[in-house]
């Protein structure tokens, strides 16, 4: 038995499990890791015994509690290498320095040279300043110089010379010890970090896969296809096994002969209907957001979804999910009529169940 839960879907989040009798998959991370875990808990899913999550693309929706779960669980993670990087760009934060900070350094600086007794150093040729971090340095070594025992001093955010640092602890000698010296066994804890607490992009495990290049996750063969969309590497899922064939696609464009070839003989179709094109037309969004969803790498209408179900789907599917629809430019019912229509001489009794996923319950799980 296969069974397939649709957690989330759509701008604010998405993420769907399938689970095998040996297998556990979860497919994007779009909600915060406490928020999959509750619905996982309550769809009857253990998300201590998932086994892999797939990433489609960067995109906060879809990688929004990613890091956490992978951490929390040790999970490995399979995205494209494009897309892996982008989301270290996105999660890791930026080095800025305020302008009172910077002035404060330099004020610190030009006390500090005036003493003679530090001597700061640039670190990146690239800059006239050097980049800095504030610690606090032990209290009895700050006031033997003048400084106020909680006064933050800088530092290149350059590891030292292990050769050059002392790491002995300070004692009640420190207080007779050259400034500079209790600053490199203070600064010697800061290096090197800790990668579980101190990189926010830091993965238990991420394995690499490319589009169109097949591979097993226990008793799941996953494919992966490109797909139409406004990120580094977005791609689309083919999961089989047990015989079954599952397809998702969300979050792109327009459907591309690629991407229709691998929608169909599916028993499960997983297919965005994102937006009803008057109400984005005559919505809230600003003019260049509405020219994003409408574009070719943007999201897929309604009209788009209907048409390729008219006139290409083959009708196969035992379940047809219509996901990833908008709440501000689309109603769940407009999303129905437009793909029962579509539909309408390919229904049977065994197939083409139509179900509409959301952005705040989780989905029935489907069982194939």
């Amino acid at each position: 038995m296969v069974r397939v839960t649709v957690l989330a879907s759509g701008s604010k989040g998405n993420c769907t499990v399938v689970t095998t009798s040996r297998t556990r998959i979860v497919i994007d991370a779009g909600l915060s890791c406490r928020e999959i875990v509750k619905r996982m808990r309550l769809s009857g899913e253990e998300p201590e015994k998932v086994d892999a999550i797939l990433i489609t693309h960067e995109h906060q929706d879809h990688v929004q509690g990613l890091s956490m779960m992978a951490r929390r669980w040790n999970v490995p993670v399979y995205a494209t290498e494009a897309t892996h990087a982008a989301w270290r760009r996105w999660i890791t934060p930026r080095n800025t320095m305020s302008f009172n900070a910077w002035l404060e350094m330099r004020r610190q600086q030009a006390a500090a040279s005036a003493t003679g007794d530090i001597e700061l150093v640039c670190t990146d040729p690239a800059i006239d300043d050097p980049v800095f971090k504030e610690v606090e340095i032990p209290a009895i070594a700050a006031s033997h110089q003048g400084f106020p025992a909680t006064t933050p001093l800088p530092f290149p955010t350059e590891p030292l010379d292990p050769a050059q640092s002392c790491s002995a602890p300070l004692g009640p000698e420190a207080a007779h010890e050259p400034v500079h010296e209790a600053l490199r066994t203070a600064k010697v804890e800061l290096f090197p970090p800790d990668p579980r607490s101190d990189d926010p992009a830091f993965l238990p495990c991420i394995e690499h896969f490319r589009a169109g290049i097949s591979f097993d996750i226990g008793d799941i063969t996953v494919t992966p296809f490109s797909i139409p969309h406004d990120a580094a590497d977005p791609v689309g899922f083919i999961l089989q096994t047990e015989g079954l064939r599952i397809a998702i696609a969300t979050d792109l464009g327009y459907l591309p002969p690629n991407v229709r070839m691998h929608l169909r003989r599916t028993d499960l179709l997983m297919l965005e209907s994102n937006h009803d094109l008057e109400m984005l037309r005559d919505g809230p969004y600003p003019w260049s957001v509405k020219q994003r969803v409408l574009s070719r790498v943007g999201h897929l209408s309604n009209d788009a979804a209907s048409e390729f179900l008219a006139n290409e789907y083959d009708g196969g599917a035992r379940y047809v999910i219509l996901a990833h629809i908008s709440e501000s430019n689309n109603l769940p019912e407009l999303a129905r009529l437009s793909a029962e229509r579509a539909l309408n001489g390919k229904m049977s009794l065994l197939g083409n169940k139509l179900l509409l996923a959301s952005q705040n319950v989780p989905l029935d799980p489907i069982d194939l």
